[in-house]
């Protein structure tokens, strides 16, 4: 189940996963591992995953709709890595940077488990958090899916 809260410009998902801090931080970071599980929804398939991991570095991770030409790519630069405690990370649609918003992720040992805690804060609408809140709770769910595999 996923915890969530909102604050005005601010969305907060709170979930356990049946994994060490190290594995599920990996997922995140690591190119091959994003392509198996990067998605907002469950048809959506992950054709990009570019990492340079390290503070300035930048990222790509595309999703493509079935039956679709169509690729969402996110595109941002790393603000701050804590290998297997938190990502810190600007976040934007591919075309349209001037609308750029700040992930955070912390990952929390509990037990030989991890809560991730992911806040995405920065955004100009109501709209815009609800849209992202349902995309994050997608890829949460893939990744739980693709943790458990």
């Amino acid at each position: 189940m996923f915890e969530q809260t909102a604050e005005p410009k601010v969305l907060t998902i709170k979930h356990v996963f049946n994994a060490p801090p190290e594995r599920v931080f990996r997922a995140w970071t690591e190119p091959a591992l994003l392509m198996q599980w990067f998605r907002a929804a469950p048809n959506f398939k992950t054709i990009i995953a570019e990492v340079d991991l390290k503070v300035g570095g930048r990222y790509r991770l595309g999703m493509q709709p079935p039956e679709s030409d169509l690729t969402h790519i996110a595109v941002g630069e790393y603000q701050a890595i804590k290998p297997n405690e938190q990502l810190v990370f600007t976040w934007a649609w591919e075309g349209a940077e001037d609308d750029q918003t700040l992930v955070t992720i912390d990952f929390l040992p509990s037990g030989g488990n991890t809560e991730v805690v992911l806040t995405h804060e920065n955004f100009k609408t109501d709209e815009a958090r609800e849209s992202h809140g349902e995309g994050w709770r997608g890829c949460l769910a893939a990744l739980e899916e693709f943790i458990l595999s």
